[in-house]
């Protein structure tokens, strides 16, 4: 018992959960497995999730900490608590005048007056300067015994029944209820990303489950009786006793696009009160109590956005569309060259605010308008995410059409810019792309090129077959497809010169090309902003190389519906934390305001009259505590002698 009550034990065990806090708050909790080993790496990944860094709170070394201090802390009351309540309620009135004697500050006077006269002026003294009294007959006299500021006995002793009362509310809202299910095998965490409706009933908790904290994202006009608790790599599904109705989601923005604030329209529908639903709008910091249940604006996101698509096919018959309807959420599979692919929609925004460079150099925020995040997934499972914004953006004074693209998740975007024809429209982009993919075409233009420039050498077939095979290449794989091409072909010391040539070349057959596209809808001079546009592309043609998708897609119209995410809680501790909180705090103002003294006064019959014996006493060694003595003392002997002249000696040691 002496150990667990130590000092020492708890101030070790408070200063591991005050570092296992540290941790818990720089390191963001509860979040999937993929973006702790995206942000780590697999060796530190590996040893934080051995460690259970990742939900401090309810790792079992964090659990058994708090289990000890809470130990320790209620054996130190065990032990301490009886001797001071009996200290409190002891006046100490078998106190000896030797004792009194060795107190320092005692003071000792000889007055003319009868011991009652010497005892009564005394109590009133300690009376007056707000002690409590107790008094006494001893030999030949009085003694008087005062206390004051007894109750900071109290203060000690409500700090350390405060601390495991907020250990306990701590560990009653924790998870681990959770991890007891997952103990004794009746609940196992779902890793596999499937519908709820799908999720087998041993990844299910109850509701009665005491506590939780978790989250669900609800489309406007729909509802939901469930949660989802984040577990590790996985997850559960709470279920929850009624149902939450999201009646209507309103966002308000600034005029930047930046979101201002927002809010949700809730109806409760409890089976327990089916002809009572219980409706209120909540947002940030205005919750929804409801039966132990708090109901918190986490968030908001889409909630299945219808979208109006435009697939362009990039492979094969380049140039060829297809308009598809889709919502976010759908998974669309579709074939194309043999192989097939899943299109999986995935989020849509309305609004994409980025940095951008304006006028003098200065950064300014702007609204890139709506975009859309999907990936196209291979026969393999691999997939790639895009977001492609659905108008154009004016980037260096041209209009472009954005496509971000990553391979991995959490990986940074790259981005692919199309550029926009003068009805900012893609249409010409795709036009042009699609006739460099016509092999007829790329013949004809290559044959009039050397018509133009080399006769002769217009009538060798292998000329025309090198220039169309360079552009193939530069279609399917960029410059660095020509690169790797002349490597194989050309000396090093004439690589350079030669990549060079069938640069200049490959530039002559695409801007021809260019110019008959132009011609054919009517625009025989092209102008420089028809020059800016044929660079753009080519550019972007050399950047699709590494694009990886069969087709681009491009959004032409939307009907947007949104989602309220939300946050449930059950915190049965809660209020013990709470009641612990306010134990605490007038615990320690028990402590630092209230100053602990006693004080004595011995009065005894001698021939003289009487004589008074006076000593006070404090915990506390300090300059006011001295002072009050001091001032308790010199009003004393005013007392006396108001009570019977002046004392005929005083000694003051």
């Amino acid at each position: 018992m002496a150990f667990l009550g130590s000092m020492n034990l708890a101030i070790i065990l408070l200063v591991a959960v005050a570092l296992a806090s540290v941790i818990g708050t720089v390191l963001q909790q509860n979040q999937p497995y993929g973006d702790y080993l995206m942000k780590f790496g697999p060796f530190w990944f590996e040893v934080f999730r051995t460690l259970g860094l990742y939900d401090v709170y309810s790792a079992p070394w964090f659990l058994a900490i708090l289990g000890f201090l809470v130990i320790s802390t209620s054996a130190c009351v065990i032990r301490n608590a009886p001797g001071m309540l009996r200290e409190m309620r002891d006046y100490r009135l078998h106190a000896q005048e030797k004792s009194l004697r060795s107190i320092p500050g005692h003071a000792e006077w000889q007055v003319p007056v009868s011991v009652e006269a010497a005892a009564i002026e005394g109590r009133r003294t300690l009376l007056e300067s707000g002690f409590n009294v107790r008094e006494t007959r001893v030999a030949e006299g009085y003694l008087i015994a005062g206390r004051k500021g007894a109750l900071q006995r109290l203060g000690y002793i409500f700090t350390h029944v405060a601390i495991v009362i907020i250990l306990v509310g701590g560990v009653l809202d924790s998870r681990i209820w959770l991890a007891l299910r997952e103990l004794k095998g009746d609940l196992v965490v779902e890793t596999r990303p499937v519908p709820v409706s799908q999720v087998p009933p041993e990844s299910r908790v109850p509701a009665s489950n005491p506590s939780f904290r978790g989250n669900v994202n609800i489309p406007e006009g729909q509802q939901s009786s469930v949660l989802f608790l984040n577990v590790r790599d996985g997850y559960v599904v709470q279920e929850l006793p009624f149902a939450i109705e999201v009646k209507d989601f309103r966002i308000e923005h600034y005029i930047n696009g930046q979101p201002k604030s927002y809010e949700s329209d809730l109806v409760i529908h409890d089976p327990a009160s089916p002809n009572k639903p219980v409706a209120q709008t909540i947002s940030v910091n205005h919750p929804l109590i409801y039966k132990g249940y708090a109901i918190y604006q986490a968030s908001f996101g889409d909630g299945g956005s219808k979208l109006a698509l435009r697939a362009w096919q990039l492979l094969g018959q380049s140039g060829a569309v297809q308009d598809i309807q889709g919502a976010i959420f759908q998974d669309i599979p579709f074939s194309l060259g043999g192989q097939r692919y899943t299109l999986e929609l995935n989020d849509f925004r309305l609004f994409n605010i980025n940095p951008v460079e304006g006028e003098g150099g200065k950064v300014e925020q702007k609204n890139f308008g709506p975009s859309m995040v999907f990936r196209i997934r291979d026969a393999a499972g691999q997939a790639r995410e895009y977001e492609n914004y659905m108008n154009p953006v004016v980037m260096d004074g041209r209009p472009v059409f954005i496509s971000g693209m990553r391979e991995q998740v959490g990986a940074p975007m790259r981005y692919l810019y199309l550029p926009a024809d003068r009805d900012n429209r893609l249409d010409t982009f795709m036009a042009y792309y699609a006739r460099l993919h016509d092999p007829e075409r790329v013949a004809r233009a290559v044959q009039a090129m050397l018509e133009e420039i080399n006769p002769e050498a217009a009538k060798l077939p292998a000329a025309s077959e090198s220039i169309r095979a360079m552009v193939g290449r530069f279609v399917e794989g960029g410059y660095d497809a020509i690169g790797t091409d002349l490597e194989k072909r050309v000396p090093a010391e004439q690589l350079q010169q030669a990549f060079e040539t069938s640069v200049r070349v490959l530039q002559t057959v695409l801007g021809r090309m260019y110019v008959e596209l132009l011609a054919e809808r009517g625009i025989e001079a092209p102008t420089e902003q028809d020059e800016r546009f044929l660079a753009d592309a080519v550019t972007a043609i050399n950047a699709l190389a590494l694009y990886g998708s069969p087709i681009y897609l491009q959004m032409t119209g939307f009907e947007h519906i949104q989602a309220s995410g939300l946050q449930v809680t059950k915190s049965p501790g809660k209020a013990v934390v709470y009641f612990g909180s306010v134990l605490l705090t007038l615990g320690v103002f028990m402590l630092f305001y209230l100053h602990p003294r006693r004080a004595w006064v011995l009065v005894r019959e001698n021939e003289s009259g009487a004589r008074v014996l006076f000593a006070t006493t404090s915990h506390r060694k300090t300059i006011d505590m001295q002072q009050a003595a001091a001032q308790l003392r010199e009003r004393l002997e005013l007392r006396l002698s108001g009570a019977g002249g002046h004392p005929l000696a005083a000694d003051h040691a």
